[in-house]
């Protein structure tokens, strides 16, 4: 008779040590990895926006070049959405055929700049061109340097480029300043106003914000006369009184239009003022404790 001996196994498990180092490791994995996957996610809805609006703007020249409707078509643009539209204006457009397309919340379209000064973009039939030129810049909230810019030709070329300028490189000046504003504004009853100063003179202009809206933003652009020469300014507003962007206001003061020193106040702000140019375009942070320092 054969007699098996038979031996047990011991299997080895892990200690506590060798558990927590585990998990310790996988939790530094994820912490990293989190951030990033954010950060691309955002970057993603960035570029896909740009490309869908590109591809919107075509689709609008497209249908235009067809003569569908045997009408125009365009692209009207807001901060947070864009609408095609069949007509040769948005305000006249025939609204049965609007199309709207929301912007991902993580974007903004936060500048506007076509010739005119206005919101649209219409094509031409036969030829496909356009007489509302100019860019559309898309950025992301949580990181406003992070931007993308549609360039619409008048040829009706369009195509998107991404400018990450460089502080120490670029050319700054007055021109174009942004500053955030922390305060609510009353748009039905404040007043922003421009004090001209000149010699040992002054002259001031009174703006109306409630006359002065356009697509639920504070839009201005005008021509003041300050002892006999014409002073050329546009003010308008991005975020109005959001929760948690606040407003921020971008002044356009053209140096080759304006040799006044100028002093922007808004009515409801008892603080102080917006923002101060000396007559060289140098500006001075306004005296308002709502009011950030101004960007070139």
């Amino acid at each position: 008779m054969l007699k098996f001996k038979c031996q047990n196994l011991k299997h080895r498990g892990f200690t506590l040590i060798e558990i927590i180092t585990v998990v310790g490791i996988l939790l530094i994995i994820t912490a990293t990895a989190i951030p990033a996957y954010r950060n691309f996610q955002k970057q993603s809805d960035l570029i896909n926006t740009t490309e869908e609006i590109i591809n919107v703007l075509r689709l609008a020249q497209s249908k235009t070049l067809a003569s569908e409707q045997a009408s125009q078509w365009g692209i009207h643009f807001l901060a947070s959405e864009y609408i095609l539209f069949k007509g040769a204006d948005y305000d006249s457009r025939d609204s049965s055929f609007d199309k709207n397309y929301i912007v991902p919340s993580l974007v903004e379209i936060h500048e506007v700049d076509l010739k005119g000064a206005g919101f649209d973009v219409v094509f031409e039939r036969i030829i496909g061109q356009t007489n509302q030129f100019g860019s559309i810049s898309l950025r992301l909230k949580a990181n406003t340097l992070e931007t993308r810019t549609i360039i619409v030709e008048s040829s009706g070329q369009i195509f998107s480029q991404q400018i990450v300028p460089s502080d120490t490189e670029r050319i700054k000046d007055s021109r174009h300043t942004h500053f955030n504003y922390a305060r609510q504004i009353d748009t039905s009853i404040e007043i922003l106003t421009l004090t001209f100063t000149y010699d040992s003179s002054s002259f001031s202009e009174d703006i109306r914000l409630i006359d002065n809206i356009k697509d639920n933003q504070i839009f201005w652009e005008g021509e003041v006369n300050v002892n006999e020469e014409i002073q050329k300014i546009k003010i308008h507003t991005h975020n109005l009184n959001d929760p948690v962007f606040n407003t921020d206001f971008c002044v356009h003061r053209d140096k080759r239009y304006n040799n006044k020193s100028l002093k922007i106040e808004i009515s409801g702000d008892s603080t102080g003022d917006l923002i101060n140019y000396d007559s060289a375009g140098q500006t001075i942070q306004g005296s308002s404790i709502y009011v950030s320092e101004p960007i070139w």
